[in-house]
């Protein structure tokens, strides 16, 4: 089967989410796809001293939240399925997130599992679990960032039935877009790894950002990858249905043949 994938790689601004919704909005004007991939935390920016001092850039996981409901207008306007990170408030806590939302509203919404750095003092750890959805017949996972270096997360969508593992990322080591092929090669499954670029800086800290958006087939091919520097908005057709092949010779399948009871938890 045909799908269109779509990555949109740019520099959000911290403490402006009018002016960030207004970057996408002009990015996605003309685009249509099945998904579409945004980076981490697309509404707020990164680097935060506190917790109150990203607050109130912060909202909740409703249709009605001002960047989830600009988000939901391009989703009708592109006939696509939009996952992208934001900062979520809910139960007096902070959590660094991921929402997907379809032309017909919310889909799903994920809670960052493995926290990096600083993110510590912001957010609380997620607590939602790895989580899967559909989408015109396909099976999308979401992981984000820095959930790249632990494999469980990548495992756990796949053992979950995701075909495409959608994955907004902030990245600053300059090791997961190598990680990401064998990512996809050890589930079998697409990765679209959505970062950001630019550089911010707050109190003394500098970060810069690595770009180098990535989208990774089931063999481990790099279908696209994005310069380090620019903005990018960048489009291709896959088959979804590469990804639910696990036989990897006439006598081996990826999870036929895991033994979970010699692996140490």
């Amino acid at each position: 089967m045909s799908f269109r994938i779509a990555i949109l790689q740019f520099d959000p601004v911290r403490n402006d989410v009018e002016q960030n919704i207004r970057t996408i909005e002009h990015h996605l004007a003309v685009i249509q796809a099945d998904l579409i991939v945004l980076p981490e935390l697309a509404n707020t920016g990164y680097l935060y001293s506190s917790p109150k001092a990203i607050e109130p850039y912060a909202e909740e996981c409703a249709e009605s939240s001002p960047f989830i409901s600009a988000l939901g207008k391009l989703a009708q306007q592109s006939k696509s399925t939009i996952v992208a990170g934001y900062a979520e408030k809910a139960n007096k806590c902070l959590y660094n997130s991921a929402i997907a939302i379809s032309p017909n509203g919310i889909l799903a919404n994920y809670r960052k599992t493995h926290l990096f750095h600083n993110e510590k003092d912001l957010f609380a750890p997620g607590n939602t679990g790895f989580i899967t959805f559909e989408w015109k017949g396909v099976s999308i996972g979401m992981m984000i960032c820095f959930d790249w270096i632990f494999p469980e997360s990548a495992r756990t969508l796949a053992l979950s039935g995701a075909q495409i593992i959608a994955h907004p990322a902030n990245l600053v080591l300059h090791l997961c877009q190598d990680a990401m092929i064998t990512r996809s090669v050890e589930n079998r499954v697409f990765t679209v790894t959505a970062n950001r670029i630019g550089t911010e800086q707050l109190e003394g800290t500098s970060l810069d950002f690595t770009g180098r958006s990535q989208i990774t087939d089931p063999f481990g091919t790099v279908l696209y990858q994005a310069p380090k520097d620019k903005p990018v908005l960048h489009s291709l057709e896959i088959d979804p249905d590469l990804a639910l092949n696990k036989d990897i010779t006439n006598r081996n399948n990826l999870f036929q043949d895991r033994r979970p009871a010699f692996y140490y938890q």
